[in-house]
C-alpha cells in the first residue's frame, strides 16, 4: 500500500499534518493548494506540486480532499476535477468536514465511473493532524473503507466505519454539536474561576480530570488562559460545520437549542473579526483583558 500514489488537495492548517504523516509511512504525494506558497514547504519535503485538482488526480491510486466549505469540495469533485479525472479503479476520499447530501451526491457520480469514495471527515484539531493521532468517521461501503485501512492509519489514532455514503459526515456532524455547547462550558468556567480570583492552572488541575473533563477543556482551555487564539481550528469553519449541523438537524424534525446558541455567540465574534480566529476565542466572549 505504501507504494501508492496520493493526490492530496488542500494544504491548510489541517491538511500539511496529514500529508506529513502521509509521506512518513512510505506514500508518494501529489499536492495541489489554491494558494502555492502554503504548499510550498510541503514541496520542499518530497511532496509534487500539481497545478489542478484535476492534475492531482489524474494518476493518482487515492486522491484525499481536505478543503475549505462545501462549496470547495463540489467544486474541486464536480468543476472538471477529481471525478473527471480520477482513474478508474481510484479511491476518493473527502476529509473536509462537508454536507452529507453532498458525500451523497460525490458517490452517486463516482460509482458509475469506477471510482470508490468515500467520506471520511477527522476530529482532533491540528494537534491530531501533527501527531497521526486524528479520530476519523467513515462513510462509503465497508470493502472501500477497508481497503483505506493504511491510509486512514497513517493520519488517526480512532478509524470507525459508520455506515453507507453521508455516514461519516452526519457522525461529525453530532461531534461537531457535541463540541459547540462544550466550548461554551469551558470559556464560561475558565472565566468564572478568573472571575474569582483562583488560580486557573490549578483549577485546571481539578476538574480535567474528573466529570468536567474533556478534549476542548484540557487542548484548549489553556490556550485560553494564555490569550493564544492562533486557529487550530477557524471560527469561521466551525460556524460553517454549526450551519449544516443545524439544517441537518432541522430537515429531520430536531431541535438544538445549544447548537444554535453557540452558533450565535461564534457568529458575533466573527463580526467583531475573529472569523481566522480559533474557535477558543469563545472566551473572549467572558473575559477580555484588552
Amino acid at each position: 500500500m505504501a507504494e501508492k500514489t496520493i493526490g492530496f488537495i488542500g494544504t491548510g492548517v489541517m491538511g500539511k499534518g496529514m500529508i506529513r504523516n502521509l509521506m512518513k509511512a512510505g506514500f508518494a504525494l501529489h499536492v495541489y493548494n489554491r494558494t502555492k506558497s502554503k504548499a510550498d514547504d510541503l514541496i520542499a519535503e518530497g511532496a509534487v506540486w500539481k497545478a489542478s485538482p484535476a492534475e492531482a488526480a489524474e494518476g493518482a491510486d487515492i486522491v484525499i480532499t481536505m478543503v475549505g466549505y462545501p462549496k470547495d469540495v463540489a467544486s474541486v469533485y464536480f468543476d472538471n476535477g477529481i471525478i473527471a479525472h480520477a482513474k478508474a479503479g481510484a479511491y476518493l476520499i473527502d476529509m473536509t468536514t462537508s454536507s452529507p447530501q453532498l458525500a451523497e451526491k460525490i458517490y452517486r457520480a463516482a460509482a458509475p465511473k469506477g471510482l470508490h469514495a468515500l467520506d471520511a471527515p477527522v476530529s482532533g484539531g491540528d494537534v491530531g493532524a501533527k501527531n497521526g493521532t486524528l479520530s476519523i468517521m467513515v462513510g462509503g461501503d465497508a470493502h472501500d473503507a477497508e481497503a483505506m485501512t493504511p491510509v486512514f492509519q497513517a493520519m488517526g489514532q480512532k478509524i470507525v466505519y459508520q455506515g453507507k455514503a453521508g455516514s461519516g459526515q452526519h457522525t461529525k456532524m453530532a461531534n461537531q454539536i457535541a463540541i459547540a455547547s462544550n466550548m461554551i462550558g469551558v470559556a464560561e468556567a475558565l472565566a468564572y474561576a478568573k472571575h474569582a480570583g483562583l488560580d486557573t492552572d490549578k483549577v485546571m488541575e481539578s476538574i480535567e480530570t474528573g466529570a468536567a473533563g474533556s478534549w476542548s477543556l484540557s487542548n484548549l482551555g489553556p490556550r485560553m488562559l494564555k490569550g493564544d487564539f492562533e486557529p487550530g481550528f477557524y471560527i469561521k469553519h466551525l460556524i460553517k460545520d454549526e450551519r449544516i449541523a443545524l439544517e441537518s438537524a432541522q430537515a429531520m424534525g430536531m431541535d438544538a437549542p445549544g447548537l444554535a446558541l453557540s452558533k450565535e455567540i461564534y457568529e458575533a465574534l466573527a463580526d467583531q473579526g475573529e472569523e481566522n480566529s480559533g474557535t477558543q476565542a469563545i472566551y473572549k466572549n467572558y473575559w477580555n483583558e484588552k
